[in-house]
């Protein structure tokens, strides 16, 4: 009695990607605490506990599942956005505010800032 063997998939990248390769249970291993922990040390990532109501969750959850990433991921993604557009934001408004003072001839003593203004 002879065993019957599936044939090899050749190890391509659209083998891969159409899921022909790696995509069943016997080609996965959980990582474990350790391998999770220097993940996150070499991204630079912490992990945090924050309450969202679930209106929000469900609606972050199908736009994630529309760009075919995870919700944490896309999470993570729209801090990202916010925090640079909101900084560059408060940097053009103190700026726009050194400028106005500058043209108005406002002294040092009118700046609401610790440092002495230039």
């Amino acid at each position: 009695m002879t065993k019957s063997r599936k044939a090899k998939v050749p190890g391509t990248p659209e083998n891969w990607e159409s899921e022909l390769l790696g995509a069943d249970d016997a080609s996965v291993e959980k990582a474990g605490a350790d391998v999770n922990a220097s993940v996150d040390k070499a991204l630079g990532l912490q992990m945090i506990s924050i309450r969202l109501d679930k209106e929000l969750i469900s609606i972050l959850k199908a736009i994630a599942s529309l760009r075919g990433v995870g919700y944490q991921p896309l999470i993570r993604d729209v801090l990202h956005r916010f925090a640079n557009a909101e900084s560059k934001q408060i940097l053009l408004e103190n700026a726009e505010d050194l400028l106005k003072s500058a043209k108005d001839g406002s002294s040092d003593k009118d700046c609401e800032c610790d440092q002495k203004c230039a």
